[in-house]
């Protein structure tokens, strides 16, 4: 449910017009150290504020509240929070009714019987994929050998990201487009066979991130259109170092050794100026309305820094399961 991981265990809470929002962190080893300024970096990376991202700015200060003592972990349960200060919920007043064409509204309201806290799209935010970027800087300490790099491949089909935002923001639409992870100093050997395997594990956390729709590692979906002889990565040395990488890094669900490589799509924000419709619970007709508030023209500009944190999430767990499997 809001929870995830065998042993780097991470558990998420809040909702985006609510009082806070954190997580919590099992499995962090003693003796790390821990600054709030650890955190300055990422979250300025995941913040709002360019062209073409909501106008809702929190300080997102974080304040570690447990499992952590004198500048470092101490090995008990790590738990951040940040506060919600700038928000207004009256927009959402307006629209209850209406549940919001590509939102979660529906479903949220039938699944927990009108009881969800729907203000900002409640527990179904993307404001909470702040406590994953928190909990990414702790992996990231974790797998100090292991590095991450994101870039945005395309935004709308085009490689030129400012012409496809500005092109949304003329028409008063939304965006999406693609982000590619590469991940170097993974050893051979990290993942295991089907349920575990690396690729589940990383997928089932990036399908976390609300508005994701689709991963593809390695050549991906291009693979459908290869022959065996193109695709195959024939090794080079003993290392397991490969002449190409179609695989993306993984053989049989296990590290090997190579760059792990993979792609996401990240779908077009929902919540957009243009007048849309929808059904109304109660007047019980299709009606016209217009969302207000602050949103994003495109959270793929955000994204990157969430695709690096749930990668070291799930790589620090296999990690932390090496370890343990080693004594």
């Amino acid at each position: 449910m809001n929870s995830f991981g065998r042993i780097f265990r991470i558990s998420i809470f809040g909702e985006s017009h609510g009082a806070c929002l954190g997580i919590t962190i099992d499995g962090v080893p003693s003796g790390i150290a821990l600054q709030g300024s650890d955190f300055t970096t990422d979250i300025t990376r995941r913040q709002t504020g360019s062209t073409g991202a909501s106008k809702r700015i929190e300080s997102d200060i974080p304040q570690i509240v447990s499992g952590w003592f004198n500048g470092y972990t101490t090995g008990a349960p790590l738990t951040i929070v940040f506060q919600n200060v700038n928000f207004n919920s009256a927009e959402y007043e307006k629209i209850k009714a209406i549940p919001r064409p590509g939102h979660a509204d529906f479903v949220a309201d039938r699944k927990f019987k009108g009881y969800n806290d729907y203000r900002g799209g409640g527990h179904f935010s993307g404001r909470l994929t702040l406590a994953l970027v928190a909990a990414g800087v702790i992996a990231k300490k974790i797998i100090r050998t292991v590095n991450l790099k994101t870039e945005i491949i395309s935004i709308n089909g085009n490689k030129n990201i400012r012409n496809s935002i500005a092109d949304a923001i003329e028409k008063k639409d939304s965006v999406g487009g693609i982000v590619e992870c590469r991940v170097t100093g993974i050893p051979v050997g990290w993942g295991e066979p089907f349920f575990d395997s690396i690729e589940s594990v990383i997928s089932h956390l990036v399908f976390s991130i609300p508005g994701i729709k689709g991963i593809e590692f390695g050549a991906g979906f291009a693979s459908a259109s290869m022959y065996g002889s193109q695709h195959n990565d024939s090794l080079e040395n003993r290392d397991g170092k490969t002449a190409t990488n179609n695989s993306g890094g993984i053989s049989g669900g296990i590290t090997n050794g190579n760059e792990l490589i993979f792609r996401v799509a990240v779908k077009p924000v929902s919540s957009i100026e243009k007048t849309q419709k929808s059904f109304n619970f109660e007047t019980n007709q299709i009606e016209e309305f217009e969302i207000g508030g602050r949103h994003d023209v495109s959270i793929v500009l955000r994204v990157p820094v969430i695709i690096e944190a749930v990668t070291a999430i799930a790589l620090a767990d296999f990690f932390q399961n090496s370890c343990k499997t080693t004594l």
